[in-house]
């Protein structure tokens, strides 16, 4: 009999340790198998979390129910074999759950990468390793062995024929190497000041302390001949010199008049504004001096009239130049000197004797 009891009572310590699958509520649970979400909205039992004693037993059990309930909803989906274990594909999720911090926004794409995407081009996946057949191992692409391995490598470097014969060739290569880094580093920051709408420099390096540029030192003249007692009126130029001029260089010259900046109009002035120089623009006629055109014509019908004149012949009335007898001339009277003599001026004549 001993031996009955220990048995009914391992299989009962079996019994409490394994629960059933099945699981009954008063109200069902709703729930959201895309998140994996079970909500119970059944009454507490308050006098089981009053008590300290079985209040964690309490919550353990009803926690281990939920969750039995959830995963026999997720074992009534379709299921399906990947590699010796069986799977279940859940549906999209239905609860909209809260964000601690805001959705992130795409990242910006590189210069190369907008020309990548117009042309078509696809990255393709690069091999970790490359073979090297000097060293006969299996060289990685980037990383600290792949440096140890170009050191290993590169124990012995030649030095070109016309390269001065005393020149360090490991510090050349490691003073290109740097400078490959900063032009990389600088091509990110434009990257990112593009992203960011930030002007730059289109082309050139920045001014170094030994040597400026021309419109630094075109500002520093202004500046000096600007700063004597006479504020720069009786100080002398070269020929083709000019002023230095831009933002910000006023301010610097002293005794310059400061233009002040006008206030922001308000829109109903920037309207009113607008509308005037509108109603200028529309009407506005071109002045006709009457006096001064009567007269243009009339002196221009008195020209036609005399080169008609001229071009006649008094004696047959027939034109000039076009069968007639006269001969054309082409140089023109002289005119006179108005009643003006020049004493100072030698005019020819007959010498006396």
């Amino acid at each position: 009999m001993d031996i009955v009891n220990e048995i009914l009572e391992r299989e009962q310590k079996k019994a409490e340790k394994y629960k059933p699958i099945t699981v009954e509520k008063h109200l069902e649970l709703e729930f959201d198998i895309g998140s994996l979400l079970a909500s119970d909205t059944n009454d507490l039992e308050s006098k089981l979390l009053k008590s300290d004693k079985e209040r964690d037993t309490y919550l353990q059990s009803l926690s281990r129910d939920n969750t039995q309930l959830l995963l026999n909803k997720i074992w009534e989906l379709p299921t399906e074999r990947i590699e010796e274990a069986i799977v279940v594909r859940l549906p999209h999720p239905t609860t909209v759950l809260p964000r601690a911090k805001p959705v992130p926004k795409p990242k910006p794409l590189t210069k190369w990468q907008e020309f990548a995407k117009a042309k078509g081009i696809t990255k393709k996946k690069k091999d970790k390793l490359k073979w090297d057949e000097e060293l006969q191992k299996w060289v990685p692409l980037f990383g600290f062995k792949k440096a140890a391995a170009e050191k290993e490598k590169n124990w012995l470097i030649e030095v070109p024929q016309n390269v001065d014969p005393m020149t360090d060739m490991y510090e050349k290569k490691a003073s290109e190497k740097s400078e490959k880094v900063a032009k990389n580093e600088l091509q990110r920051l434009k990257n990112i000041a593009r992203a960011r709408k930030v002007k730059i420099p289109r082309v050139g390096l920045p001014v170094t302390s030994d040597k400026a540029s021309a419109t630094q030192l075109a500002t520093a003249a202004t500046i000096a001949k600007a700063s004597t007692a006479s504020l720069g009126k009786f100080q002398d130029k070269l020929p083709k010199e000019k002023e230095a001029r831009g933002k910000g260089i006023h301010e610097l010259i002293p005794g310059k008049e400061r233009k002040r900046k006008a206030p922001i109009p308000t829109p109903k002035a920037e309207r009113e504004a607008n509308l005037s120089l509108l109603d200028n623009i529309l009407n506005k006629r071109p002045k006709i001096d009457m006096e001064k055109a009567v007269t243009k014509r009339i002196n221009d019908e008195q020209v036609q009239r005399s080169e008609e004149k001229k071009a006649t012949n008094p004696k047959t009335g027939k034109r000039k130049g076009k069968g007639g007898n006269a001969t054309k001339f082409s140089a023109k009277k002289p005119k006179a000197g108005k009643g003006q003599r020049n004493p100072g001026k030698k005019t020819g004549g007959r010498k006396r004797r």
